[in-house]
């Protein structure tokens, strides 16, 4: 069996992947995600997808592809894209090729971020890595199944979403098609989600929770130091106590040696703002945001509350926080002034740990070492939205990807035909190995 499947379905043919990569790319500007000012426009990219795909489609009556093109914003479609198998119920699917893009520069860019460039093997252009290569990927894999139409007993399903890199407007993507069930039999078999990179299993990504700490004191002259209560420096004090209870709270969860995980979960600080003032006045507030990236291991609301606990315990307590010198006070009894400090947060995600108990996994895992030679899952506390909830609905959510996390929403991206055409080749043992 595999030996025809893979007879049939071949390597992924150069000729016809670049000039539908090409079209991709050249639509990268007008699917730029980036609320209010950036909203994409999926739509122009179902378009060269369709294109493809419809010849070999029921709808033309030139195939068995069933597509089904889903909008709930207009302009801003999802595609999913079905080859019937024999056995009902046996299933697996492609999920997770979004068709949006993080935004580009020009100017900052070697070359025009949005017109496909070729160099050699190269691919380069916004969203070659993340993530239209992979919609061009997955579209040549399922023409061909179309055009060859081989006797599967599975089912096969492509799942090109809208909104997956900007979660200010949801119920446009993935989150809506989950809602009305339109996704609901996918739960009968693997579910690849392929939008991570490097050829190889991504096991576990992080949750993150962005958030905001506002630190009030008091303004005053610097040469007046006892006066004042310095905003910065309670922001650096308070900020370093929060930091110990999280590391003390969150440390490093022995299953993160079993998903082989870069770091443990981490809390910083990453911007730092204050309204301004001349260098001989002491700041009277200041506003530090960072984020926490969670481990998988542990809950995002659990550490929500953690730390409003720490902040509420700390502004209780704010006379006993370490400052620095006689004069660095954090509390001025005389005018009945206290420092404090106020945290918020901006929508978290949670990580997710995949099964790899599951079959869909142990799939993932021979066909790429059969293709790409070797084996290696990785996991990171990058965050993936979306795939934690389709776990929880009851999806067998497996990730893989063939662009270059090097190169994933930076300047210059670019991918390599040849790890496409090693990603297509994964694809096409996996649906083998699956007959089984």
């Amino acid at each position: 069996m595999a030996e025809n499947l893979s007879a049939a379905l071949g390597d992924l043919e150069r000729d016809s992947f670049v000039p539908l990569l090409s079209k991709l790319i050249g639509e990268s500007k007008h699917v730029q995600n980036n609320p209010p000012e950036l909203i994409p426009q999926e739509d122009r990219v179902v378009k060269h997808v369709l294109d493809v795909l419809l010849p070999f489609s029921t709808t033309t009556g030139g195939g068995p592809l069933l597509l089904n093109h889903v909008t709930y914003s207009p302009g801003r479609g999802n595609l999913i894209v079905e080859y019937p198998g024999t056995v009902p119920g046996k299933i697996l699917s492609f999920v997770g090729c979004h068709m949006d893009v993080v935004t580009a520069n020009p100017n900052d860019w070697d070359f025009d971020p949005f017109s496909l460039s070729i160099d050699g093997d190269k691919l380069r252009g916004r969203g070659t890595t993340d993530c239209l290569g992979h919609v061009a990927l997955v579209t040549e894999l399922m023409k061909k199944l179309g055009e060859t139409k081989p006797n599967l007993k599975s089912t096969v399903v492509a799942v090109f979403i809208a909104n997956e890199e900007n979660s200010a407007i949801t119920g446009v993507g993935v989150d809506a098609l989950v809602k009305d069930g339109l996704l609901n039999k996918l739960k009968d078999g693997p579910l690849y989600w392929i939008d991570t990179a490097d050829k190889q299993p991504c096991i576990g990504t992080g949750g993150m929770i962005p958030w905001k700490l506002q630190v009030t004191g008091k303004l005053f002259h610097s040469g007046l130091a006892h006066k004042a209560i310095n905003a910065m420096e309670l922001g650096m004090d308070a900020l370093k106590e929060i930091q110990l209870r999280f590391y003390r709270d969150f440390p490093p969860h022995p299953q993160e040696q079993v998903y082989g995980f870069a770091t443990p979960s981490t809390m910083k600080p990453t911007q730092w703002s204050y309204p301004g003032g001349g260098i001989n006045q002491i700041p009277g507030e200041c506003t530090i945001s960072g984020d926490v990236r969670l481990t998988p291991f542990y809950n995002v609301k659990d550490v929500m509350k953690k730390l409003e606990e720490y902040v509420d315990d700390i502004n209780e307590n704010i006379q006993k926080l370490e400052s620095r010198g006689p004069v660095s006070k954090y509390v001025l009894p005389d005018e009945n002034i206290r420092g404090s400090l106020t945290l918020t947060f901006n929508e978290a995600l949670s990580g997710v740990a995949c099964d790899l108990n599951s079959r869909g996994f142990h799939v993932l895992c021979k066909a790429t070492e059969e293709v790409v030679g070797y084996v290696k899952p990785y996991s990171i506390t990058g965050s993936l939205p979306l795939i934690r909830e389709l776990q929880e609905e009851g999806f067998d959510v497996q990730t893989s990807g063939y662009g270059l996390m090097a190169t994933y929403h930076a300047q210059n991206e670019y991918c390599l035909f040849t790890d496409m055409s090693q990603g297509y080749r994964v694809f096409a043992r996996i649906i083998s190995q699956l007959e089984d």
